[in-house]
This record gives structure tokens, sequence and C-alpha cells, in this order.
């Protein structure tokens, strides 16, 4: 009983940690584009700094693995969290000097603590119960809420905090990363065993042809990628359409919700319907969006688009993930693992960087068309597994 009380704990624990990482992801991409807008030298850099953050986390994740296997969960998930606090500083004192390329840098820096908390969604599988893998993933993934909540209003209340807009809210990120170092203190990570401690498993090139495995890879990135392309272009979209802030803090915490809500049902849905009926589903919901998103652009067409394409990723990635946890042994983790988040990551700076020329040179609607394409890509890739899984029991 003691054991189980404590799994849940720790799971619990670490819902809290993956929702402060939202509160900073949100705030983020809340006022990073905003905030590079001000200070572009060209308008179509505004978004550099949301990619800066992307990229930072692709170049992050080869180093974030070899500390995950040197020093364990915890130790680097700490590491991941002092790294975020001293680029939020950084962040702030580049908004406050008027220094586009510093709040850049800042932003690549912080980029390893997205590496690293994205690693929050497996670790939550290690602290479960072999039963209860895809629901611990679903339930930590849902902690996300704390950040549709916690961070466009906190974007929102820090502002006009100091006569740098949005330079409190930099300072403010600061502080949530040591309430996340505080919490994670509490969390007991179960520990390597000794028979793969010092084995490597199978070669990284075996484990990434895995139909399976190209599937979630794929399937993760560009499911990612679309949801990345149309959240970051919101903000700037919004500006130009002439409504307020307080309307695109209420599109972003709508649609931070539909990203995370239903992690309280998802890996339910999982363990019942499968992993491709579910992925299959966020792909719809995908395309639904877009269609909203062509629609029009007033405040209600914006909300529902955003929120749409929040469950769309939800049901997309978690079944990524979940279809990714089949294809590797636990000595082959962290290499598996960096391997996933290095695809999303550098699908991320792709789309970082064309939100914010897309948005700024063709317009809201090119923006939205264009993502039919990783969408269909996408739809072919779950077609081809689930073909994958069907000719053995064809052939037999």
């Amino acid at each position: 009983m003691y054991k189980r009380e404590l799994m849940n704990l720790n799971l619990w624990l670490l819902t809290l940690c993956q929702g402060l990482f939202l509160t900073n992801n949100v705030t983020f991409i809340a006022i990073n584009g905003l905030v590079g807008l001000s200070l572009a030298p060209l308008g179509w850099m505004a978004t550099l700094p949301v990619m800066g953050y992307v990229v930072g986390g692709a170049l992050s994740t080869g180093l974030v693995a070899k500390t995950q296997k040197r020093f364990g969960r915890k130790t680097s998930f700490q590491l991941g969290l002092a790294v975020a606090m001293g680029s939020a500083l950084l962040c702030a004192w580049a908004a406050y000097t008027s220094q586009f390329w510093l709040l850049v840098g800042a932003t690549l820096i912080a980029g390893y603590y997205n590496a690293n908390a994205q690693l929050y969604r497996f670790a939550a599988a290690e602290l479960a119960v072999p039963a209860f893998k895809e629901k611990a993933v679903s339930l930590v993934m849902a902690g996300g809420l704390i950040g549709a909540i916690a961070g466009p209003n906190l974007a929102a209340y820090t502002r006009n905090l100091s006569v740098v807009p949005f330079a409190g809210a930099y300072l403010a990120l600061a502080g949530v990363a040591l309430l996340a170092m505080l919490l994670l203190a509490g969390i007991r990570f179960p520990p390597v065993p000794v028979q793969t401690a010092h084995s490597g498993g199978r070669p990284l090139g075996v484990i990434m042809r895995q139909p399976a495995f190209i599937v979630a890879a794929a399937a993760g990135a560009l499911g990612y990628g679309v949801m990345n392309l149309l959240m970051a272009a919101t903000p700037i979209a919004m500006q130009v359409c002439g409504l307020a802030f307080s309307d695109t803090a209420l599109v972003l915490q709508w649609h931070v919700i539909g990203m995370f809500a239903p992690g309280f049902f998802t890996g339910h849905l999982i363990r019942r319907f499968g992993t491709l009926p579910v992925m299959g589903v966020g792909l719809m919901l995908n395309i639904l969006c877009v269609m909203v998103a062509l629609s029009g652009v007033s405040l209600h067409e914006f909300l529902v688009a955003l929120f749409l394409v929040g469950i769309g990723w939800n049901f997309l990635f978690t079944g990524a993930t979940a279809l990714a946890l089949t294809t590797y042994r636990p000595e082959e983790k962290d290499k598996a693992q960096g391997a996933l988040n290095f695809c999303v990551f550098a699908v991320l700076a792709m789309t970082s960087l064309a939100s914010g020329v897309l948005v700024t040179t063709q317009g809201w609607q090119l923006l939205n068309l264009g993502s039919l394409l990783p969408l269909a890509l996408t739809g072919a890739a779950l077609v081809w597994l689930a073909w994958q899984k069907r000719r053995p029991a064809a052939l037999a």
C-alpha cells in the first residue's frame, strides 16, 4: 500500500512540474513573438525568439540524453530547471535593454529546459505499473492545464509590471522555475536496474527502422509542428486583425485547455480503442481546425480553431508517445527518447520560422492552407502502419 501511495504522490508531483513547464511554454508563446516584433530589425523575424526556443531544444537533445544517462532523471531535471531560471532572467535583461539578438540567444539557451522537460511524459511511464503506463503518461500531460490557466494570465497580469512591456513576465518565469525545483525535489524516481545500467541495447538505427517507431516519430513531430505553426502565429495574426491582447490571452488559454484537458481520459481511450484509432481522431480534429480557421478571423473563429487543434494535438501526441513506448527496451530509453524528441524539435524549429514568415508576408489564410500538407503526411503514416500491422495476419 505504501509503495502504491508513493507512486501516486510521485505522479502528482510530476504532473505539477509538467503544469509549470507548460506555464513557461505558454507564456513564451504568448509574449516572445510580440516582444520579438517590437525589437526585430525586420517584421518576418518576429518569431525568431520562438524559433530559438525550439532550436535550442533540438540542439540539446543529445546533451540531455547524456545527462539523463549519466546523472539520472532527478538531477538532470533539476539541471534543466536551473537553466530555465537563468535563461528567463537573461530574457528579462534583453527586453530591458532592447537587444533582439540577446533575446534570441536567451531563448536558445532556454531550449535545454524544453528538451529536458519533454521527457516528463516518459518518466511518468516509469513511475507506474505496466498496466497503467498509458494512463500515467496521459495524467502527467493533463498537468498542462495549469499552464492553460497560469500562462496566459501570467502574461496578461505582468505585461505592464515594469516600464518595459513583458519584462516582468520573464522575471515571473524565473520564480516558476524555482517553484518547480522545489516540487521536483520531492519526487523519488525508480533506480536504473544494474543489469541495464551498463548495457546499450540495440543500435539506434535498428530501433529507428521499426515501423511503429517511424510512425510514432513522424506523427508526434508533424502533429506538434502543425499545432506550433498555428499557435505561434496566432498572437501576431490577432494583433494584425485589431484584436486586444486580452482576447489573445483568452484564445491561448482555451487552446492549452484543449491540449491538456483530454489527458484525464486519453489514456483510457487508447487502452480501450487502440493507439491508431485515437491518433486518427486527432488528425481529423486538426483538419477541422483548419476549416474553421479558413472561415473567418473573428475572435470566435480563432478561439474554436485553436481549441480544436489543441484537442487534436493531445490525441496525436499522447498516441505517438504510447506507440513509442512499445519500440524500445529499458536500456535503450535514453537514446530512443532523445531521437524522438530531436524529430519533434527539428519540425518545431522549421514551423516556428515558417509561422513568422507566412503570417507576416502571406497572411493567416495561406498559413492554414500550408498546414494541410503535414496533416496529409501524418494521415499517410497512420494508414501505412495500420497496413503493416495487418500484413502478418493476412499472410498467416
